[in-house]
């Protein structure tokens, strides 16, 4: 399952509308934003958009958090669940073996919330993915 996607975007406010508008009908919302002087530098600004699911936390739902982009920037950040922090592991060490290039050793990243373990990795065209699993979400 798909935990989030950053989307990297010219205009956040532009996006924002749009994205709110566009999935308005499907129950999605926007619930936050992430200002990056909260956490690590590598971690930009971001505005949340959520399903039901996620926003009220009653099940293991999809986010959408706009961001951003740089000059020259391109692609793609994908979230993935794993159901356990070894999962995270394993899938990020596969990753490394496949090719991929560490971004984020797997840790627990306390700076988004209590729970949250990540591993970031980068595959060969430049895309990030991260391999999370998140304390409170139950198991699929």
């Amino acid at each position: 399952m798909i935990d989030h996607v950053y989307i990297s975007v010219t205009d956040i406010d532009r996006a924002s509308a749009f994205y709110l508008e566009a999935l308005k009908p499907l129950g999605w919302r926007e619930f936050g934003t992430y200002r990056a002087s909260s956490g690590p530098d590598n971690v930009p600004d971001l505005f949340g958009i959520g399903d039901t699911a996620y926003v009220s936390g009653t099940g293991v739902g999809s986010s959408i958090w706009l961001r951003q982009r740089n000059a020259g920037e391109t692609g793609l950040y994908l979230g993935i669940v794993c159901d356990s922090n070894d999962a995270v592991d394993a899938a990020y060490a596969a990753a490394i073996r496949a090719g991929g290039v560490d971004e984020g050793r797997p840790a627990d990243r306390s700076y988004f919330a209590p729970g949250y373990y990540a591993a970031n990795v980068v595959d060969i065209d430049g895309n990030r993915l991260e391999f999370v699993h998140k304390a409170w979400n139950a198991p699929r």
